[in-house]
């Protein structure tokens, strides 16, 4: 089924038309009739799947529906997604705009670290769609520049992290805010007990919907994990860049500090990078974000702020510079790349000390990670000429690594 065979307004498909959305994925497929039927959905989905769309697509036909003479009063709201980070309201306001850009509909992304002036001015007219995160919105509640005593949609997405963050009273107190008679959409990557109490304590006899592949990382990434130790990665990172000068790497480490350790040295062999983590004003994220993006700087490195639902288009590479303490991260860091039809691959670099958390992460996973063997002749070779032009030991253990697992899935195939 095409989007153009959905029962949804002209004004939509036109945007979705233009935008090169032509059949649903899965989980918009499921989850589109659910939705523009007015019932509440539980939907557990992978990143990268296309969730966003899956639930902005029948919402924005919703409220599009509804009598155009309608007036909003003051700071009202009519649908309100709650989102765990900045950068994710920012994306998701950003897909609901675009999907109705032919509409007539108010949509504004609500975040803290910005000014809030500009904020209370578009919250005054009244808001079709609100994106907001729960700090900045809880201080327009308490400033009273928000009305959200006229919500007919509630939406909860990356739910599994917002409880990880404690968001769990926020969302409570949401919910006593907001009619009781309202529709609710809740999604989450992951559905262990906790989520479900949460799910069930929200919806009301939702349409329950599972993406759920066997693996759940994308088929289009290919992983390899390098034994680096801790003091060395730097080297190894700056013989990936200069061996692979055009592509946009994306580079995952743990602290805030270690995240401006390594632009660090990488400036100092002069190879331009950006420093992405919660500890930079959010005007400056903002301005990091879309460098990175528009491929301005081809290298950035982040925290897990950027792990989980950000659409970075056209990532190549994802760089584990630090594995994740949690086993399930890696899983949201990887997923940053291969996205849609597009190819990714996802290179980890693990210190002897790292090995029980590359442990459980292949436990999570339920399969190894294949090795990316380095001998003792190019790892002293790295080191040693980290500065002066690459030779071409980098690019043949990346293809040495892909012959492998070439000849790997043949052999699966075979034994089938």
């Amino acid at each position: 089924m095409k989007f153009e065979q959905y029962n949804i307004s002209p004004e939509i498909k036109d945007s979705l038309a233009e935008l090169g959305f032509k059949r649903p994925t899965d989980i918009q497929f499921k989850a589109i009739p659910s939705i523009l039927k007015g019932d509440d959905v539980m939907a557990i989905a992978q990143t990268g799947t296309g969730k966003t769309a899956a639930f902005a697509i029948p919402v924005l036909h919703r409220l599009q529906q509804q009598d155009r003479r309608y007036r909003k009063d003051k700071y009202e709201v009519k649908c309100l997604v709650m989102v765990p980070t900045r950068e994710l309201a920012i994306q998701i306001a950003e897909v609901f705009q675009q999907i109705g850009q032919y509409t007539e509909l108010r949509i504004l992304a609500l975040v803290g670290g910005v000014d809030q002036e500009p904020q209370i001015k578009f919250l005054e007219k009244g808001v079709d769609v609100l994106i907001a995160t729960p700090g900045r919105m809880f201080d327009q509640l308490n400033q009273q520049n928000l009305d959200l005593s006229k919500v007919q949609t509630l939406i909860l997405d990356e739910a599994d992290h917002m409880l990880d963050l404690g968001f769990i009273r926020d969302i409570r107190d949401v919910i006593r805010r907001i009619p009781r008679q309202h529709q609710t959409l809740f999604f989450s990557a992951t559905l262990d007990k906790d989520i479900k109490d949460l799910a069930y304590s929200v919806v009301n006899n939702p349409i329950r919907i599972q993406i759920s592949p066997e693996d759940p990382v994308s088929k289009n990434v290919t992983h390899s994990v390098a034994y680096v130790e801790m003091d060395d990665k730097r080297f190894f990172l700056e013989r990936l860049v200069r061996e692979f000068p055009d592509k946009k790497i994306l580079v995952f480490v743990r602290t805030k500090v270690r995240a401006e350790r390594v632009v660090a040295a990488m400036a100092r062999v002069e190879i331009n990078a950006l420093a992405m983590h919660g500890g930079k004003e959010q005007d400056d994220r903002l301005q990091v974000m879309e460098e990175f993006k528009k491929g301005d700087v081809r290298l950035l490195v982040t925290t897990d702020v950027n792990a989980r639902g950000i659409d970075i288009p056209n990532v190549d590479y994802v760089v584990n510079y630090d594995l994740p303490d949690v086993p399930e991260n890696y899983v949201h860091r990887v997923g940053r790349t291969g996205r849609g039809v597009q190819k990714g691959r996802a290179v980890s670099f693990c210190s002897t000390e790292e090995k029980p958390l590359l442990d459980a992460i292949q436990k999570f996973l339920g399969k190894e990670i294949t090795e990316m063997k380095i001998n003792k002749g190019d790892y002293e070779d790295t080191i040693r000429f980290s500065e002066e032009a690459p030779n071409d030991n980098w690019q043949l253990l990346i293809d040495q690594h892909h012959e492998e697992m070439a000849k790997l899935g043949k052999k699966k195939k075979k034994k089938k």
